[in-house]
């Protein structure tokens, strides 16, 4: 028998000293709540599986709970969402304690997806960060915010990996890899979580949306998803096991079908997989009336009923918990239980681990432990998190192309500042900022202003971001998010024009409205509206350095901007801070680093394109065309910007890639070398990314895949060894029968600023 190593001695050893506080813990929450749950009644029971949303709260569905008050005092609700702030938090929760039978506190959860009243970039920007401890941060200051205001509940993170840019959900998402993803994943549930859900600044986490939301047909929000199992396991369910690995408290079912069964009946998924296959503890909540809308999809029991009734009884046996506004659960299960469609065990089960929740969060013991209105004002908004947005904002941001040094600006002479969203508040925060305050946002505008420059700046709106009236009225649903000025489009543009006339530099402001990407915001052309794209032309033929500075949800099709822009700095939806963070990079005080976690494609005919694909039996490895090959006969395969891609204002060179050894066996890991000088002119940062392909398997394997990065720091003229430690576990997949293994053979190793651009080395795994 080998030795264990020290590191994993000292681990077992921390591991069995946290079992008997860990046991006692559980041993006392056990006894209440079965103690408790003697008590209840079946309808109680029921109740506490029923989560409502009141009238003129945070609502993100169609429908409405009724009767709300009503239902709380006869112990038919177990949770509320769309209340939002701590005093509205308290009289709720003060009907449900003082008024019910039993005086079961409530859960109160939101949509807290990238920061509460302090908002952040969107997940989709801050994944281009690559820096796994400031999304932490991040959500460890939207966590302090939340429960400032009430909430004790998130429904975050969204990890869903897509690759379809159309899907306008992308931007709650990390990209479309599965490691980096899996990474973001558990640094968000630590941020919300902490190491104690009894802390009053602690929110329980819910990943979302179990499973495969992001894969759907056509990029259209909602639709069918139709994938191999092997796939599945390998390439889209690795981040909800990597949050569930990190102690997530609460899993949301996803709307979509997975194998012909929508998700929220899906047993394989809730039962299998989440409870049997990786041991999740927690509890099951549906996304918005989604057993309600199993009707729709036409799905039902053996006996071929597909009623309200049939379909919540699904639900229960597939292991759902929570019903989320549809009450489909409350108005049902009784009389399935009668007529032996459920068990009581089924009930009893998910009721039990709601109240354990709710113990784990402290409530029993403090119903009003989040209820500290003196934090609203302390917590929420402060100087603090707003310089913490503006710094993380800044990190988000990806230059996409910058010819001819143009970026930094230089703090002198006169900028033409052009764009329907250069003075535009509105659309800073992004989608899904459900809680956030457009109002004290920091535009482009004022940023540049606040940047207290010598430049002169001469303002002209040159566009409306759209003049599709029928997008136009689609996206400003929740709000005006796209307002049509009253000149016409040839006024506007000669205006534009005339101010980049006068200027030293253009810096056009474009892109798309905040709700032109989020939830039901799917686009079938994922470019710029032409009449940004007529303002940009007209800009391009005035002979002047044009930076764009882009504002998208989504990966879009740029490939005409990029071959006429001077710089393209995309900024994604910054948040709170967007104006000021863009001012800062714009001007140098940060050097952007930024990398995609998307590919961005040539046109909507390249979709799905990723970089991790697999290689084909008649593979198209040429810059120029070639018949009988996997390529197009209109465009090349590769994308305008690969995954991991980013640019710096500085200059990063990458010597030879060495490895320790050649040969490797299962218990001696090698290691990969590789030195990164900085030799341009400004400090900056890169992120150098391991990759890794498998020449041969028993089952094809990708063309590479990451599997480490490192974000190191280096001064103008300074040089770094980077050193990457490979083990059997980085060459680990799911073969045939969905088994994790790794097998021997030959190995290539890629190491690089991104996915693309890379130097290689290989190696044998005997």
């Amino acid at each position: 028998m080998k030795l264990l190593n020290s590191t994993l001695f000292a681990g077992l050893i921390f591991f069995s000293s946290q079992l008997p506080a860990q046991t006692s813990t559980n041993a006392k929450m056990n006894q209440f709540v079965s103690s408790l749950m003697q008590k209840m009644t079946l309808d109680e029971k029921i109740g506490q599986l029923n989560l409502l949303t009141p009238g003129g709260g945070v609502a993100t569905g169609a429908v409405v709970s009724t009767d709300v008050e009503k239902k709380i005092k006869a112990g038919n609700v177990g949770g509320l969402f769309g209340v939002i702030g701590a005093d509205k938090i308290r009289k709720a929760q003060e009907i449900a304690v003082n008024q019910s039978r039993l005086k079961i506190p409530l859960l109160f959860g939101s949509d807290v997806i990238h920061g509460h009243k302090t908002t952040f970039p969107i997940p989709l920007g801050l994944s281009c960060s690559w820096d796994i401890a400031l999304i932490e941060r991040s959500a460890r200051i939207a966590a302090t915010e939340a429960t400032a205001d009430g909430l004790n509940w998130a429904f975050s993170p969204m990890v869903d990996i897509a690759r379809d840019p159309r899907w306008g959900r992308i931007a709650e998402g990390a990209g479309e890899d599965a490691y980096l993803g899996s990474l973001i994943a558990k640094a968000i549930v630590r941020g919300y979580q902490g190491d104690d859900l009894s802390k009053n600044n602690t929110l329980m986490a819910c990943v979302k949306h179990y499973a495969l939301y992001g894969a759907a047909e056509a990029g259209r929000d909602y639709s069918t998803t139709d994938m191999s199992h092997l796939k599945m396991y390998e390439e889209y369910l690795p981040p909800y096991k990597a949050a569930v690995e990190a102690g997530v408290g609460s899993v949301m079912s996803s709307f979509n079908e997975v194998d012909g069964i929508p998700a929220t009946a899906n047993k394989f998924l809730m039962t299998d997989v989440l409870r049997k296959q990786w041991g999740f503890k927690g509890f099951i909540v549906t996304d918005y009336t989604s057993i309600n809308e199993m009707t729709a999809h036409g799905i039902g029991d053996e006996k071929g009923r597909g009623d309200l009734q049939a379909v919540s009884a699904l639900a229960l046996n597939a292991g759902i918990d929570m019903d989320m506004v549809g009450e489909g659960f409350l108005t049902t299960l009784k009389k399935s239980l009668q007529e032996g469609r459920v068990t009581q065990k089924q009930i009893d089960d998910a009721c039990r681990r709601i109240l354990e929740a709710k113990y784990k969060l402290g409530l029993f013991t403090d119903p009003f432990l989040y209820a500290d209105e003196s934090r609203m004002s302390r917590d929420i908004l402060t100087p603090d998190t707003r310089q913490a947005a503006r710094e993380i904002a800044t990190h988000s941001f990806v230059l996409l192309k910058n010819n001819n040094q143009t970026l930094p600006l230089k703090k002198s002479g006169t900028i033409a500042l052009v764009g329907p969203l250069a003075n535009d508040k509105r659309n800073m925060l992004g989608t899904w900022s459900v809680s956030g305050d457009w109002q004290k946002s920091v535009s482009v505008m004022e940023g540049i202003k606040n940047a207290g420059t010598g430049m002169n700046v001469i303002y002209a709106k040159g566009a409306n971001i759209s003049d599709d009236s029928l997008l136009v009225a689609r996206t400003n649903v929740f709000g005006t998010e796209i307002e049509k000025d009253s000149r016409t489009a040839e006024q506007m543009i000669s205006e534009a024009v005339d101010a980049a006339g006068k200027a030293d530099v253009v810096v056009a402001v474009v892109g798309e409205a905040a709700d032109m990407t989020g939830e039901a915001s799917s686009r079938s052309d994922i470019g710029l509206p032409s009449s940004q794209k007529n303002l940009l032309n007209a800009l391009f033929r005035t002979g002047k350095p044009v930076v764009v500075v882009l504002f998208n949800g989504r990966p879009m099709t740029l490939a005409w901007e990029n071959q006429y822009a001077t710089s393209i700095l995309d900024v994604w939806f910054g948040g709170t801070e967007a104006g000021n963070a863009i001012a800062d990079v714009l001007f140098g005080n940060y050097n952007p680093s930024g990398k995609l976690t998307t590919s961005f494609p040539q046109n909507v005919g390249q979709i799905p394109i990723y970089y991790n694909h697999k290689n084909t039996g008649r593979p198209f490895n040429g810059e120029t065309f070639s018949k009988f090959k996997s390529n197009y006969l209109d465009v090349s395969n590769d994308p305008v910007y690969p995954f991991g891609y980013g640019l710096s204002y500085t200059n990063f060179t990458y010597g030879n890639l060495s490895l320790s050894k050649s040969q490797m066996t299962a218990g001696e890991p090698i290691e990969a070398k590789i030195t990164v000088s900085n030799t341009g002119n400004y400090d900056g940062e890169e992120t150098v990314q391991l990759y890794i392909r498998d020449v041969v398997g028993s089952v094809t394997r990708p063309v590479k895949e990451l599997k480490g990065f490192q974000k190191i720091f280096l001064r103008k003229g300074e040089s770094k060894e980077v050193t990457f430690k490979i083990t059997v576990n980085d060459l680990k997949f799911y073969n045939r029968d969905l088994k994790y293994v790794y097998e021997p053979g030959d190995f290539v190793v890629f190491v690089g600023g991104n996915s693309r651009d890379v130097k290689e080395a290989r190696f044998t795994l005997r």
